[in-house]
């Protein structure tokens, strides 16, 4: 081969009780990268739908930093040159430097006929997030990469643990017109917490890992709770105590931002009650935040970055 395209999708993060250890992909919307045989080194050619405000340098880039952790980890000699499509908008809390970054990985993989590991992905992956987010945590990266619910126990070594889906559990996501750095709302939280906040958030964790396995929706809802994250960083986000409420009066299981926001999610027991409490969201994201949000509703989707065209001389 000597190009190969490969697709990742949005994923969300944190899912209000597991801050930096939970995440799930969405169908779409997503990135896609282009990876092309090179003479050696990796450069960007072309990134497309960025509005010109992500850097070209490979260095610098989140797409760029993984395939250099790649090449080198594959002691790969060959270039690579790559084509970045955005999809998702950027500083969105849907995981946008993760998606480039894993949709390079996976691009490259093939592109190289390397069969790298799960665990080689992530964890070169994982240093494009670093760049992006000011740390590697792989609450993104290891969804997008792998599909399905998952909990990230550890990074080093890498232990990803492949939670259940029940069945009809249904996403909604909705991204207002603001933009948060993930960097910047990661320094509003400190490095401190309160023991009582800490334990009430592990409860939440366990109870809600316990509602997947048995598929109980109420407990599910209930445990729907960020004693850590989301307190510190509500203040960016304009009436998201009432959004969260259109949401549950809709019928949602449960509202919360999506990794460091402004995105919301909402988690809902059917694909039905997900149009309706989309519906909800939508008309008050815009009656607090304003402007035209984009909304998506996705089941938790099994696929993670995965090639999507090949192209031989």
């Amino acid at each position: 081969m000597t190009s190969v395209t490969a697709f990742a999708p949005a994923t969300v993060s944190n899912v209000a009780c597991g801050f930096d250890v939970l995440g799930f992909p969405l169908e779409s919307p997503g990135d896609e990268v282009t990876a092309t045989l090179a003479p050696s080194g990796v450069r960007i050619d072309a990134i497309l739908n960025d509005g010109g405000r992500l850097p070209r340098d490979a260095a610098r880039n989140t797409a760029g930093v993984a395939v250099l952790a790649f090449l080198a980890t594959l002691g790969e000699r060959r270039g690579v040159s790559l084509t970045i499509r955005k999809g998702l908008p950027l500083s969105s809390g849907l995981g946008g430097s993760a998606a480039s970054a894993a949709a390079a990985v996976v691009a490259v993989n093939a592109l190289m006929g390397a069969n790298a590991s799960r665990a080689t992905l992530v964890g070169c992956a994982l240093e494009g997030e670093r760049l992006g987010a000011g740390s590697a945590h792989a609450d993104n990266i290891a969804p997008c990469l792998c599909g399905g619910f998952v909990l990230v126990r550890r990074t080093h070594p890498l232990d990803i643990i492949s939670l259940p889906v029940p069945h009809g559990l249904t996403a909604v996501v909705v991204h207002p017109d603001l933009e948060i750095e993930t960097a910047k709302a990661r320094a509003l939280l400190g490095d401190m917490v309160p023991l009582q906040d800490a334990v009430r958030q592990w409860a939440n964790l366990g109870a809600f890992v316990d509602g997947l396995h048995r598929g109980d929706f109420a407990q599910i809802g209930r445990s729907l709770e960020d004693t850590i994250a989301e307190p510190r960083r509500a203040a960016l986000i304009p009436g998201l105590a009432l959004i969260k409420r259109a949401a549950a009066e809709a019928g949602a299981l449960g509202c919360s931002l999506s990794g460091s926001g402004p995105s919301l999610f909402a988690l809902c027991q059917t694909p039905e009650l997900a149009v309706a409490v989309a519906a909800a969201m939508t008309a008050a994201v815009k009656a607090h935040i304003g402007g035209e949000p984009q909304t998506y509703v996705s089941p938790i989707s099994m696929q993670g970055a995965h090639v999507t065209a090949s192209c031989a001389s």
